[in-house]
């Protein structure tokens, strides 16, 4: 079958979330507000570019501060094949759940690799393979790898172009690398899951804005994100 590969990866990556949602513990009913900048862009005619995102992120809605990321690559796009690769670099400082005010710092270099489709006449797929080297100030070095398939599917036009409204789905699933982390201390296998669903508008060609609920489980926790995303086009 023409889309086997995208129909068994959306099968699988559904069912695993919905395994690790059941099977996690309720957090507190505080809702979390993420909020994201994401770019690209090519140089000149090039197959090569470069894409990174800026995100914000907050235990609540407008508070309790979580996370902020920056981060960075060079792409590398091979032609005609709907494929981008990546290498990059990011840096996190990240807070605590609570009323604690201390931070951790976090310096990530990263690799991805990107394959766009087109399938089912209009639904507009993306599955993302990402390597994480992962330096977390206090912890041994370690790494982690993920996988995120996600799927737009626009409602009044067929592509995703200026004016489009659209459906947007995703799933991601983060697999630690080692569970040593240093200190006698020690992770799962199996470190998280997100899965959500939202809306989006394309405002031009080139700028879109995405509004999802996102819900993140771990072995012990399940905490609801809203998660505000700008996709930019340079």
């Amino acid at each position: 079958m023409k889309y086997s590969f995208t129909t068994c990866a959306l099968i699988a990556s559904l069912f695993l979330a919905t395994v690790h949602t059941s099977i996690a513990q309720e957090t507190e009913g505080k809702l979390g507000g993420w909020y994201a900048y994401v770019f690209n862009t090519k140089f000149g005619d090039s197959q090569f570019g470069a894409m990174g995102d800026f995100q914000y992120r907050l235990h609540g809605l407008g508070n309790d501060f979580q996370q902020l990321i920056l981060r960075g690559g060079l792409t590398y796009r091979p032609k005609d094949s709907g494929i981008t690769l990546l290498a990059g670099y990011s840096y996190f400082s990240s807070g605590v759940l609570g009323d604690v005010e201390s931070t951790f710092s976090e310096h990530r270099p990263y690799q991805d690799a990107l394959l766009s489709q087109q399938v089912w006449g209009n639904v507009f797929v993306v599955h993302r393979f990402r390597l994480e080297e992962r330096f977390v100030e206090d912890q041994d070095f370690r790494t982690r790898f993920r996988y995120m398939v996600s799927a737009r599917l626009p409602l009044n036009q067929k592509t995703l172009t200026k004016d489009a409204f659209f459906l947007v789905a995703l799933n991601e699933v983060f697999i630690n690398g080692q569970k040593d982390i240093g200190n006698d201390r020690n992770v799962t296998l199996f470190d998280r899951n997100w899965l959500a669903g939202g809306i989006g508008y394309a405002f031009t060609d080139k700028l879109r804005l995405e509004a999802t609920y996102m819900r993140e489980s771990t072995e012990s926790r399940n905490k609801g994100q809203l998660w505000f995303t700008l996709f930019h086009t340079l």
